[in-house]
């Protein structure tokens, strides 16, 4: 149990933030629906984070990868936190949205930074079970944050909501203070990151990628398969009310039950972690998650739809789990960052296209068939990144013991 100690310190302060970025989610939406009556100011909201990525993520990897990742994520976490307690005291829409800016923007490298900090801190033999648990974390913060925010929302409203969430990210920076320094050698950046050192970092990237051919047909047949489901996410909504014909009611009991589901993969795949190989948990788990799509949008009931969207989120949670672990144990602790952040900037980009074009074509043909006609089209990516991963030849690449990948 030793061994868990600092890990198990680090998923109850990322998942205490967790729990507050789902209250804050809710209180924010309504806090800025009640302030400008504007359906149009909500849906601003989300927008505000991939303009951040875009805006950071072409040097966020060169900051990380050089400066101690530990006084990074405490330092991100406080600076969010004192900027979310701003928000509750300010009235101007356009200044709301400036910090909430801000904040994505800070935000944007505390996930390459704790996925570095985890390389470090995780052996590689407990990595898998690891992001289990952490995947087993933000399903019971998506399940427990609305449910809670609704509560305060009711008796206390939304301003203690907001203020609940800065709390939390105080307290993750305090349990990350109580974690080890994993970087004793890395100094804080003195020079200011120039256009030259990004060109050179940008090389760097693109050298390990010409060098790791097969990490990247796998990474990028599994975000291939994983960006066309997050592009089928969109038209959900439409999907339940329109086609389905079924109430606001409905659709947020299947969100809820969709949870539990993921909540339930991710108990089963902490659980089994040492007795199922890394490529069943990619391979299959992002194949089965994608045929839950094709089920979902094959559907034509709420029973069809919650049980299609439940097995869904139940195998997602072995395709996450295992794609992170398989990218710890691949991508060098010294270029993570960079890579992370390019590839967080490109998938971003893709997404975006992915939802356009799907959109495009649902205007044009029936969205039941273009949404089934893309889940196929995730589903033969997931297929082939499965056949893939089972070449006896590459089985160096999902060993989960330890291995020099420093770069």
């Amino acid at each position: 149990m030793g061994a868990w100690k600092n890990p198990i310190l680090l998923i109850s302060g990322i998942g205490i933030s967790y729990l507050g970025n789902w209250i804050y989610l809710i209180a924010l939406n309504i806090s800025i629906l009640n302030l400008t009556g504007s359906a149009a100011a909500v849906a601003g909201l989300f927008i505000i984070r991939p303009i951040a990525i875009l805006i950071t993520n072409t040097w966020s990897g060169s900051v990380i990868d050089r400066v101690n990742k530990r006084k990074l994520m405490i330092f991100i976490d406080i600076v969010r936190g004192l900027l979310v307690l701003l928000i509750p005291f300010i009235e101007n829409l356009w200044i709301i949205y400036m910090i909430l800016l801000l904040i994505n923007m800070v935000g944007a490298f505390f996930g390459p930074s704790s996925s570095i900090y985890i390389t470090k801190l995780v052996p590689t033999e407990n990595r898998k079970r690891f992001n289990s648990i952490m995947s087993m974390t933000s399903s019971g913060a998506f399940l427990l944050g609305p449910a809670i925010a609704g509560i305060l929302i009711i008796y206390v409203g939304t301003e203690l909501c907001i203020i609940i969430n800065a709390i939390t990210f105080i307290i993750c920076a305090f349990f990350i203070y109580l974690l080890p320094n994993v970087d004793e050698n890395i100094e804080s950046v003195r020079d200011p990151i120039r256009w030259r050192i990004l060109l050179e970092d940008w090389k760097v990237v693109r050298k390990f990628a010409m060098n790791s051919k097969f990490f990247i047909l796998v990474y990028l047949l599994f975000q291939g398969a994983m960006l066309i489901g997050f592009a089928l996410d969109s038209q959900e909504v439409t999907f339940i009310k329109q086609h389905l014909q079924l109430s606001d009611r409905d659709y947020g009991l299947i969100v809820s039950i969709t949870g539990i589901g993921a909540l339930a993969g991710a108990f089963m795949s902490a659980l089994i972690a040492k007795k199922i190989s890394l490529k069943i948990y990619i391979g299959a788990g992002m194949f089965l998650t994608s045929i839950g799509y094709v089920f979902f949008y094959s559907s034509s009931s709420f029973v069809t739809a919650t049980v299609a969207f439940v097995f869904l989120g139940f195998f997602m949670a072995f395709a996450n789990a295992g794609y992170a672990t398989f990218f710890q144990n691949n991508v060098p602790v010294t270029i993570m960052g960079r890579f992370g952040s390019i590839a967080d900037m490109l998938q971003g980009i893709i997404q975006i296209g992915f939802t356009l074009i799907l959109g495009f074509f649902a205007e044009w043909f029936s969205l039941q068939f273009v949404c089934i006609t893309f889940s196929l089209g995730g589903s033969l990516l997931a297929f082939v990144l499965f056949t893939t991963i089972l070449m006896p030849s590459k089985a160096s690449f999902f060993s989960e013991k330890d291995k020099v990948v420093n770069g």
